[in-house]
């Protein structure tokens, strides 16, 4: 069968193909609306981390996206994340407080990591932002530890949702969420500016120069 296009005509294959491609487009639409309004395409699940498999998980997807493992190109257009955990020290995290993650067909989408002050010595490359987070005498607070979206999944509204979920699990135990960004990951800047991240300050080390950023709830 063949359908008039024009001065040529589409056969029965061409003209499903185009339809196809049409409904995929319009799908991919919806998911970049429901990110504009803050809400997940529905089978996104975003909740605390469940088991061991999680945390291995999120090690792997951690390790795809630390700068050292990126071209610059990419580094300057999507972001990176600079630490690297264990899983020893992912497992004292979860035992202190749950991170959150979100899943999708059981597969990781993305992960924000919960630190406590409780959980500082687990990873001391960031003791000297805790001990900077001491002279400020910001109290009752958490470190959002990190945060990484799956380069896939990205601009689905993943990120906003998992720090709803962090609001929604920790909000009742802390006054705000710490975190601190390289300055020149000038996507992740722009994206926690949205969420509601203000600088607390910036400082330079021998690595980088960093935002400490603090999101206030009270």
């Amino acid at each position: 069968m063949t359908f008039e296009h024009g001065d040529r005509f589409e056969t029965h294959a061409e003209a499903k193909t185009k339809l196809f491609d049409y409904h995929l487009s319009a799908a991919r639409r919806d998911d970049c609306q429901r990110s504009a309004r803050g809400k997940l395409p529905a089978m996104i699940e975003v909740r605390t981390v469940l088991d061991e498999s999680e945390l291995e998980q999120i090690l792997e997807l951690q390790r795809k996206n630390l700068a050292r493992n990126l071209p610059p190109a990419e580094i300057a257009e999507q972001g990176f994340v600079t630490v690297q955990h264990t899983l020893p020290a992912l497992r004292g995290m979860h035992a202190v407080a749950p991170s959150i993650v979100a899943v999708e067909g059981g597969v990781l989408a993305g992960y924000a990591l919960v630190m406590p002050r409780e959980c500082r010595a687990f990873v001391p490359l960031l003791e000297p932002m805790f001990q900077r987070l001491d002279g400020l005498g910001v109290e009752r607070f958490y470190v959002m530890g990190q945060i990484c979206i799956a380069r896939e999944r990205r601009g689905r509204g993943v990120f906003d949702a998992l720090y709803r979920a962090h609001r929604q699990h920790l909000g009742a135990r802390f006054d705000c969420s710490i975190t601190e960004v390289s300055t020149r990951n000038t996507r992740s800047m722009r994206a926690h500016e949205r969420v509601g991240f203000t600088i607390l300050e910036r400082y330079r080390d021998a690595t980088d120069e960093w935002a400490l950023l603090r999101w206030d709830w009270r």
